[in-house]
């Protein structure tokens, strides 16, 4: 039996986690509720509800221009803003907790950059393969072609990053880092020979596309995002008593029973596909996966049961919120989300820098 004062401590833990989950829900539907409410047209919330709840409903609410700004523009890029913020925060939390490295992300590390440079060969490229298609496969390869084309550049990307740091199972974080910063390189000059092939309506696609946006978001975007996001969520969630153990080392790991390859594996898969959504969806968007695991360890501890669903609710949130930033911070014009989350995230990222380098006595 456990003493009295080890279940107090688990129970405080418990409840903690659960405060913690509950307050996370809580930013992400008032970040959604914003997101829906501010713009160039602001509307209340009072208002916006009522605009939900009639379509709910299968009715129009009263004010036809209320409504076609709430349904048709603001809440398909407000669904797709959720989805890619959990996507690249519950990566990030992942390829923290397998790589046993608080600086791991899907934006430092290269795979973003993988995942971007694949969807542009796609856009570049990817006419001449669905011309070749029957019609009804080619409908299916002009929607999902896109954002397979990306997970496949992440997944690439992630493995590469994956076997060229890990060695007799240990991984180094100077040759990750040093790793992903290469392939993130060799990325980017594939890249630029794609733009250097691509027309000039792909040119400005492209441009658009590569600073990071919600503009343009549609429900078919979100349809075709939502798999991959729901697959991360659904491999991620079941993992935690298995980062908790590799986060002790991956021979104890071992010793209590995890299967630590197929663990990463499943993760790396995952992340792979889901970020590889998310870059597809809305351009290359860094620092969420850095920032929302860090804030969640700060503030509810490293236990992945609680920190893999509240990043992912706080990722949708913050994400969500830099949306907003970015699209009344200069109205009537709307600057690349991908610019206010870097904004927002490289003086974190030297923070966490600078806050190592003082524990390490350097």
């Amino acid at each position: 039996m456990q003493p009295a004062g080890v279940k107090e401590v688990q129970a405080r833990g418990v409840r903690r986690g659960a405060l913690g989950l509950a307050v996370c829900a809580v930013l992400l539907v008032l970040a959604m509720l914003a997101s829906l409410a501010i713009g160039p047209v602001t509307i209340a919330p009072a208002r916006v509800m009522e605009v939900l709840l009639a379509a709910l409903q299968g009715e129009r609410a009263a004010g036809v221009r209320e409504a076609i700004v709430v349904l048709d523009i603001r809440l398909p890029r407000t669904l797709l803003g959720l989805l890619v913020g959990m996507a690249l925060a519950l990566g990030g939390a992942l390829m923290q907790g397998i790589f046993r490295n608080p600086l791991a992300d899907p934006g430092l590390i290269g795979v973003s950059n993988g995942a971007a440079f694949a969807a542009v060969g796609w856009i570049v490229l990817g006419h001449h393969a669905v011309d070749a298609l029957p019609a009804g496969l080619a409908a299916l390869a002009g929607t999902a072609g896109l954002p397979f084309a990306a997970f496949i550049g992440a997944l690439l990307a992630t493995v590469a990053l994956y076997l060229i740091a890990t060695r007799d199972g240990r991984t180094s974080v100077a040759t990750m880092l040093f790793a992903g910063i290469a392939i993130g390189a060799l990325s980017g000059a594939g890249t630029g020979v794609m733009v250097f092939l691509a027309s000039d309506q792909q040119l400005r696609d492209f441009t658009f596309w590569s600073f990071g946006s919600l503009g343009g978001s549609t429900f078919a975007k979100v349809w075709a995002a939502a798999p991959f996001v729901v697959l991360l969520l659904l491999a991620a969630l079941p993992l935690a008593r298995a980062l908790d153990a590799i986060a002790l080392g991956e021979a104890e790991a071992f010793h209590v029973g995890v299967n630590v390859q197929r663990t990463k594996r499943i993760a790396i898969a995952a992340v792979a596909a889901a970020v590889g959504a998310a870059v597809a969806m809305a351009g290359v968007i860094g620092f969420i996966g850095l920032v929302v695991p860090h804030l969640v360890r700060l503030a509810l501890g490293p236990g992945h049961r609680v920190l893999l669903p509240a990043s992912a609710l706080l990722g949708g949130a913050l994400l969500l919120g830099a949306d907003v930033v970015a699209r009344t911070l200069v109205s009537p014009a709307e600057l690349p989300l991908g610019v206010v989350t870097a904004m927002m995230g490289a003086p974190f990222f030297l923070g966490l820098l600078l806050r190592r380098r003082a524990a390490l006595g350097g």
